[in-house]
């Protein structure tokens, strides 16, 4: 099941899309002008927009744009009479994921939500790391352990993202100062020594752990 919204001022077709969605076990909310679809979207978290090009208020070319400029990414698909390889490109262009021109069949658009939502899917499990009760949201930029948030520097994240990202394997202080610090040039890697002290102190101050292990003259790892 899927939170849907649409955004369609055509009621009739509105209605039509959240009846036959709602059978398909789908929940779905409804607005009927850009500038309401745009709250809805912003304020509620949904697992596909679909969404007229031509709506009262703001286009839907303008509300995919604003979505994307808050750094949503709820997949979206525009619904549209337009049919030019232009306002095709346009409307991908513009942050849209898909493309489906009136009038469509609803089985189509059916195919077309389950391939968007495994795309979601997909990326979340690439986004989501989980390591012995650890829990990072690479997307939200947090970091849980047994459900408990712990609050870490932008280092601190980047640095316990990539140690459990590549667990099973050591990575050297050198490969980490290039992957995670961006530095390409002899550097005193003394700084991950501290970086790693403040990370198992954040972890033990909630759960008496240590999952980053010390491999002396070489670096760090985490293992299952």
């Amino acid at each position: 099941m899927a939170k849907i919204l649409i955004i369609e001022d055509e009621k009739g077709i509105s209605e039509f899309l959240k009846e036959g969605l709602s059978e398909e076990n789908h929940e779905v909310v409804t607005a009927f002008d850009g500038k309401n679809g745009l709250k809805k979207a912003l304020n509620e978290d949904f697992d596909i927009i679909l969404m007229d090009w031509m709506i009262p208020e703001m286009t839907g070319i303008e509300v995919t744009r604003q979505i994307r400029s808050f750094g949503k990414q709820t997949p979206i698909i525009f619904l549209t009479a337009k049919d030019t390889v232009q306002d095709t490109v346009l409307g991908l262009r513009s942050g849209a994921n898909d493309y489906l021109k009136k009038p469509f069949s609803f089985e189509e658009l059916l195919e077309r939500i389950k391939v968007q939502l495994r795309n979601k899917n997909s990326q979340n499990s690439q986004n989501i790391l989980e390591h012995k009760g650890v829990k990072i949201d690479k997307n939200k930029r947090e970091a849980f352990i047994n459900d408990i948030e712990i609050h870490l520097t932008q280092k601190e994240f980047d640095l316990l993202a990539y140690l459990i990202q590549n667990k099973n394997r050591v990575c050297s202080r050198e490969e980490i100062l290039d992957k995670v610090w961006d530095i390409h040039f002899d550097y005193d890697s003394g700084v991950i020594d501290v970086y790693i002290n403040s990370l198992r102190k954040k972890i033990k101050s909630v759960q008496n752990i240590d999952i980053i292990e010390t491999v002396r003259g070489v670096g760090y790892i985490v293992k299952d």
